[in-house]
């Protein structure tokens, strides 16, 4: 991430905004006890957005100005079975992009945090349980079940086009027949 903030700054002379958007989902009940996936998603879902953001906050504040997003989840919001190390990832990302709002606002930081429901992307794949994995990836291919790549860029080009006295703190956003 620092390399990348650091290409940014070389080629452009200033960080406008950044978009951390990675994660990983393995499922399992706690009892299952997946220590291994857990570690992955810490490292993962949760690090990787505090990497992000420490890689662009000192040229941010510096420049007194930026907008920092992250990808969350409807499972920020809502706990089911069978995700409880995931949601609570999740859980955090929201904690912690709070935080930075609250932390930075004087410096003109903004941060956004879009929080999406069923979409169709590749998540699936890293879902412990091939057949739960498969029956997500194939809800999120009906039209109108799940959302696209697309309609998650419509939402974070909408936070990051908001003028700078305006800070979009966090989109909900889900399929319209998405019941959770």
């Amino acid at each position: 991430m620092e390399g990348l903030a650091k290409l940014a700054l070389d080629k452009y002379g200033r960080i406008d905004a950044i978009f951390n958007n990675a994660g990983v989902m393995p499922t399992a009940n706690l009892a299952e006890e997946h220590r291994e996936e857990w570690k992955l998603m810490l490292e993962i879902n949760i690090m990787g957005v505090l990497n992000g953001i420490a890689a662009v906050l000192p040229t941010m504040k510096e420049q007194r100005s930026g907008h920092i997003l992250a990808t969350d989840s409807v499972a920020g919001h809502v706990v089911y079975p069978g995700s409880a190390v995931y949601c609570s990832t999740k859980f955090a990302v929201r904690a912690i992009m709070e935080g930075l709002r609250q932390e930075e606002r004087e410096s003109n930081i903004r941060s956004t945090l879009i929080s999406p429901g069923l979409v169709n992307t590749e998540l699936y794949k890293t879902i412990c349980d091939a057949d739960f994995g498969e029956s997500l990836r194939k809800a999120s291919e009906i039209p109108g079940i799940g959302l696209t790549a697309d309609d998650v860029a419509e939402a974070v080009a909408y936070a990051v086009g908001t003028p700078d006295t305006v800070a979009i703190s966090e989109i909900i956003m889900r399929p319209t027949q998405q019941v959770t």
